[in-house]
């Protein structure tokens, strides 16, 4: 089995104990998971989607579900690496990896890979425009065919504690996503998940954006929304899986091209 058997051009992920066809498969799928998150970590860099010590993305681990990996905690995303990655127990502990880690980002993350096992990603940060909309207590409106992907498909987590530190709330936000690929956390931030890296890192970009632009046009008007046909249409065209791999790319190649030691 190769990489591009499990995360492919139709990006169907196969189930979990196939995995186990051989040591050099599972390893060679947590590498490509390992290094497309680090990748992750430098476009965001890029994006401005850091701040201070804000800000979290894991992977599953494709041999242990129950566990998964995320950035240590102070490290910037621009100098992220494969090999920094830590690798996270069901409890919290770090079990490969010798830094330390985010204690909300194991509540959060933990939450929502126990509840999503068809989840093999998860992200998020404190972008500005993510959480200026967070402020406005609504969800996205189908406005421009980009913000069509998050269409039916995102959920507002209307409750603020302060920081995500506890288990029980954590479990609410995993409650509250269900099923859907991205959440609007109240006064916090973006959440997004897919079902590879690619998929949820090209959302949560597709998601800022959309924040970004329903800002502009509600401040210059009052812009059409789009007809529930219209939509849907968006929805398929601009939520599909290769929509976000193939975006993903375009930027990944560039960040791999002029920044090589992200692979390391």
């Amino acid at each position: 089995m190769t990489v591009a058997d499990v995360e492919g051009d139709d990006v169907q992920l196969l189930d979990l104990p196939a995995l186990n066809e051989s040591s050099e498969s599972v390893a060679a799928l947590r590498l490509h998971r390992k290094q497309q998150l680090a990748v992750a970590f430098r476009i965001f860099a890029r994006y401005g989607f850091d701040e201070g010590i804000a800000g979290h993305a894991t992977i599953r681990d494709p041999e242990f579900p129950d566990r998964f990996w995320v950035n240590p905690y102070g490290l910037h995303f621009s100098r992220m690496r494969a090999s920094d990655l830590l690798l996270l127990d069901e409890k919290g502990h770090v079990v490969e990896g010798g830094r330390r880690t985010n204690k909300a980002a194991f509540w959060i993350h933990s939450s929502i890979h126990r509840a999503r096992p068809d989840v093999v990603a998860v992200i998020h940060a404190h972008t500005i425009h993510g959480r200026a909309f967070a402020a406005l207590d609504k969800l996205l409106d189908p406005i421009v065919q980009e913000s069509c992907a998050f269409y039916g498909d995102h959920v507002l987590f209307d409750e603020y504690k302060g920081l995500v530190l506890e288990k029980e709330e954590a479990q609410r936000i995993a409650e509250k996503l269900s099923d859907r690929r991205a959440a609007i956390l109240r006064h916090h931030g973006l959440l997004t998940v897919g079902r590879t890296v690619e998929e949820a890192a090209w959302w949560f970009i597709a998601m800022d954006r959309a924040c970004q632009m329903q800002l502009l046009a509600d401040a210059a008007g009052s812009p059409r929304v789009m007809t529930a046909e219209e939509a849907s249409l968006a929805h398929r065209q601009f939520g599909s899986a290769n929509m976000a791999k193939h975006s993903f790319k375009v930027l990944s190649d560039l960040v791999v091209e002029q920044e090589p030691d992200v692979l390391d």
